[in-house]
């Protein structure tokens, strides 16, 4: 497996870690938003707020501009394609052994119904059969 820049992913990974910072992504994923359009949905200080584009900033994810006194935050999708690229590999991974162990368990289930098939009496030979047989010679 290649890896991706473990420091950087790292620092991505962190900042995914908190449901707070993926909303305001998700947030910034639909355009611009200032600092105090974050926070409104949390109720939330400024302050806090700017801590976690912070963290978002120093991950990479988020750009921030200050124009006059407002701070104006966008969306850099750059590293999600690094994190996406480092989790496909886990997919493929994951895809693979499910889909064997698919695999193992219809042939087992195949197999079984196989065997009782086997054991089940033939129409031609139940006794119904052989009795209506023998009447009509």
């Amino acid at each position: 497996m290649v890896e991706y820049h473990a420091e950087h992913l790292t620092t991505v990974f962190h900042a995914l870690g908190d449901v707070t910072r993926r909303s305001m992504l998700q947030s910034l994923a639909d355009g611009e938003r200032t600092i105090g359009q974050l926070a409104e949905p949390y109720a939330m200080s400024l302050a806090a707020a700017s801590k976690h584009v912070k963290v978002l900033e120093t991950a990479g994810l988020v750009r921030r501009e200050v124009r006059g006194r407002t701070h104006v935050c966008r969306l850099e999708p750059g590293p999600l394609a690094s994190a996406h690229q480092w989790l496909g590999f886990y997919e493929r991974f994951w895809s693979g052994r499910l889909d064997a162990l698919e695999k193992l368990l219809r042939d087992e289930d195949n197999s079984a119904r196989e065997n009782t098939d086997d054991r089940q009496p033939r129409r031609h030979d139940s006794p119904s059969n052989r009795d209506n047989k023998e009447e009509e010679q």
